[in-house]
């Protein structure tokens, strides 16, 4: 059900062409964005919106599924009238909703529209957003977590047709309890002591981690923050995987409460591919089994009793080798690569992301990645330091 939100008001205040919602984790940018153009369009026959993200995964694990959820919550639904293949909803006034993603470059230079929302804009360039905007007639709505300062601040903040909005966790008071706990635990994790006064809060003699610190200021507060020291930059998006590249394994991380990640490994003229399996919570051994039959999975050592048991219900897997140093050789050995990856892997592109090295108060690396939404870097690691060799030896392992 839909609940009355202060994001909702906040954002119900903006008039501007472009509408700009810089926000934290869990403040319903999206959610409140999505109800407001599927009422603009009911109430405004004959309107053209177009809703955008990074790519088509992107928006069937974000935007469409709230989309749908919305309109079904709200009693809008007609099942005929949502297109799966254009990704376009139809509504009986001659209004309509698509979907498309920023690197159809057709799309980005097709037709007018009346509304438009970029969806998550960090991941969009400035140039898909130009040849989006000259081709929407009305206004805009753009929404982000703010890691780090992109073209939004340095080329629409502060224009005189731009409204600029944060939202925090504390605009959605439909947040459960348990994920404001989640959110607030980052700033016990930042400060020593975090319940300083707001003047004495970040001293620097309070700060306890500067990671936390700049995860509690992005994802807390909603500010921008200054995403440093990512371990892997040696990576790009593609489509698909090519059709000559060799398989070499599956590397596999458990979990429960946090997720399970699973992730092909491939490689091609001495550059690897990553294809994203299986990402999710409380998924079983029989799950594991059915999504990774006839696959070389190499996984977590940590776990031997699992790996005797998938392995006795006819999975093909071994364990990583870990040891002093496993975990640095993982690391290095694919930062010598080339590394692709599949644009429906979109948890290990969020992980690529936001995988950093480990830092003390001054700032100081600790040669260490951070332990933090690391899951299918760990399956990475793990299948890449049984498959693959040191660059330029031309060897590849064979379970």
């Amino acid at each position: 059900m839909l609940q009355r939100t202060t994001s909702q008001i906040k954002v119900a205040k903006m008039r501007k062409r472009v509408r700009i919602l810089q926000g934290g984790t869990s403040s319903s940018k999206t959610f409140t964005i999505i109800p407001m153009l599927i009422t603009y369009a009911i109430q405004k026959p004959g309107s053209e919106i177009s809703i955008v993200g990074e790519t088509i995964p992107n928006l069937r694990r974000g935007a469409i599924r709230d989309f749908l959820k919305i309109m079904e919550w709200t009693n809008n639904m007609v099942e005929e009238e949502w297109n799966r293949s254009t990704l376009t909803y139809n509504f009986p006034n001659g209004s309509f909703i698509e979907f498309f993603s920023a690197d159809q470059v057709d799309k980005l230079r097709g037709p007018r529209r009346d509304v438009l929302f970029i969806n998550e804009a960090n991941n969009v360039t400035f140039e898909a957003y130009q040849q989006l905007a000259i081709r929407t007639r009305k206004f805009i709505y753009l929404d982000f977590n703010p890691s780090s300062e992109f073209w939004v601040h340095t080329e629409l903040m502060g224009q005189d047709d731009a409204d600029f909005c944060i939202l925090t966790y504390k605009d959605n008071e439909a947040l459960e309890p348990a994920i404001i706990k989640e959110i607030e635990r980052a700033k016990g994790k930042a400060y020593i002591n975090p319940n300083l006064p707001e003047g004495e809060i970040n001293h620097e003699a309070n700060i306890k981690n500067t990671f936390w610190l700049n995860w509690w200021r992005v994802y807390g507060l909603g500010q921008v923050g200054s995403l440093q020291g990512t371990v892997y930059n040696n990576w790009t998006q593609v489509d698909n995987i090519p059709r000559n590249a060799k398989y070499l394994g599956t590397g596999l991380d458990f979990g429960w409460q946090s997720p399970s990640a699973a992730v092909d490994l491939y490689i091609m003229n001495g550059e690897i591919y990553v294809d994203e399996v299986l990402y999710g919570s409380e998924i079983k051994n029989s799950d594991l089994v059915r999504l990774l039959r006839g696959k070389e999975v190499v996984a977590d050592s940590a776990e031997p009793r699992t790996i005797h048991e998938l392995r006795m219900l006819g999975l093909r897997i071994r364990r990583a080798e870990k040891g002093p140093g496993s975990k640095h050789f993982g690391i290095e050995l694919l930062q010598e690569y080339t590394m692709h990856i599949t644009k429906s892997s979109t948890n290990v592109i969020r992980e690529l992301r936001t995988y950093v090295w480990a830092t003390d108060k001054t700032g100081k690396s600790l040669d260490e990645p951070v332990k933090e939404n690391d899951h299918a870097m760990d399956a990475l690691k793990y299948v890449a330091s049984i498959k693959l060799s040191r660059k330029g030896s031309g060897s590849y392992s064979v379970l």
